[in-house]
């Protein structure tokens, strides 16, 4: 196939191929049993955000899932500012770029006869971070409705979610179910098995009472990089103190304020549990001034700037979208 210039550059295991080739094999075990570990980054003023903590939790993963990887964490950083480097020309002035890193074991070894390349595919791609936000900046001012879902978390002791993979079908399955419920801007959210709150599909929580934080342990939910950003970060600096326990719904239902945390959005205020209203049922002042003091650390006003996008011609790419009620639900993959 003839290159074409404009399409955006993807590093595919040492080398950048045209994003429409950027694929792996039918064999890969990453098709045959979602075995693949993975990041997405976003950047701010165009510098990637956390990037090396997004890398130690992939190379945990990789660690763990025994993956054979010769690629350093060093080398595979060097690669993610490489990708983006060569991308530079293709994005807009105020866009900001979201980087997707892919690792999978590669080729079965019964199939290994049917294609040259073997061992581990490292992928990493970068693309506009509106395609994932762009036409949802009213969640700032609405806040989201959050759905507990028939579809629970799964726990630790039978496949670690603190491991970034893609064996993701049990979120997909709990957005597919929040997607047939009316109204809008409703959102799946994931119990364990002992019945306390986990985690969106894709985000992490946190209630406000009584101007204290709490979330869940974390225990059996992906420990997000966002996440931490507010407990470590953010928290501290406003003087709040976070407190992991294990919160039932009836907790939800009394509590002052509720929001997610995810890479994207970095954080998003939820006003409803299951249709009823959480406190006054409008985003709450210690979210907003947790989302403030984001803002000031990374010098971009992050509601103006997904604002803006939402002026822009919209993308062919969305939130997934599974019913057409206007629900919307996240990108699986963004802790």
């Amino acid at each position: 196939m003839k290159k074409n210039n404009l399409q955006r550059q993807v590093y595919f295991n040492g080398n950048f191929v045209d994003e429409s080739e950027a694929r792996v094999s039918i064999y890969d075990s990453a098709l045959m049993f979602g075995d693949m570990v993975f990041e997405m980054t976003r950047s701010f003023n165009g510098k990637q955000f956390k990037l090396k903590e997004h890398l130690k939790r992939l190379y945990s993963g990789i660690k763990i899932l025994r993956i054979p990887l010769k690629l350093k964490i060093e080398e595979m950083e060097k690669a993610v500012h490489k990708t983006v480097e060569k991308n530079l020309k293709l994005f807009e002035k105020d866009d900001e770029h979201r980087i997707l890193i892919d690792v999978s074991r590669g080729l079965l070894s019964i199939y290994e006869d049917v294609d040259i390349r073997k061992g581990p595919n490292v992928i990493i791609a970068d693309f506009p971070l509106r395609w994932t936000v762009q036409n949802c900046s009213h969640l700032y001012d609405q806040g989201l409705n959050l759905c507990i879902t028939s579809q629970r978390a799964i726990p630790a002791h039978l496949m670690d979610p603190k491991i970034k993979n893609r064996s993701r079908l049990f979120y997909l399955m709990a957005n597919i179910e929040v997607s047939m419920l009316k109204g809008n801007d409703n959102w799946a959210l994931l119990l364990d098995t002992n019945g306390f709150i986990a985690e969106g599909t894709g985000s992490n929580f946190f209630m406000v009472k009584d101007n204290t934080i709490f979330t869940p342990e974390h225990r059996d939910v992906l420990r997000g990089i966002s996440m931490y950003t507010v407990i470590n970060d953010l928290a501290p600096a406003l003087g709040l103190t976070v407190v992991k326990k294990n919160i039932e719904p009836f907790d939800v239902y009394e509590a002052d304020e509720v929001f997610l945390t995810s890479t994207p959005f970095c954080i998003l205020p939820a006003v409803k549990l299951n249709g009823l209203k959480i406190g006054d049922g409008k985003p709450g002042t210690v979210t907003k001034k947790l989302l403030k003091a984001w803002s000031d650390l990374v010098g971009v006003d992050i509601i103006k700037q997904i604002k803006s996008w939402d002026k822009k011609k919209k993308t062919g790419t969305t939130p997934y979208k599974f019913a057409d009620n206007n629900t919307l639900t996240m990108d699986i993959e963004e802790n």
